[in-house]
């Protein structure tokens, strides 16, 4: 998931920051050069928002399976 984020947000950056390039008429070289640290830099935030997102996902999904097995482990206690 990590890599989708990053991949996501760093793409938004770079197209966000080559638009205002445009519109602005900025200087080509100095645009794309800002383009590329954003999409660097919005990558690795991606990055590590995506890490927590699928260690959240992971760590709630652990936590319902422990429940579930516990509960029937409960429940097959009290009908023996």
């Amino acid at each position: 998931m990590g890599r989708t984020y990053a991949g996501i947000l760093g793409l938004i950056a770079m197209l966000t920051v080559i638009a205002r390039g445009v519109i602005a008429g900025g200087d080509p070289q100095t645009t794309l050069a800002m383009a590329t640290g954003c999409l660097a830099l919005f990558a690795a935030i991606g990055a590590v928002v995506g890490r927590l997102a699928a260690w959240t996902v992971d760590d709630a999904v652990r936590a319902r399976l422990a429940a579930d097995v516990a509960e029937s482990s409960s429940a097959e206690t009290n009908v023996s």
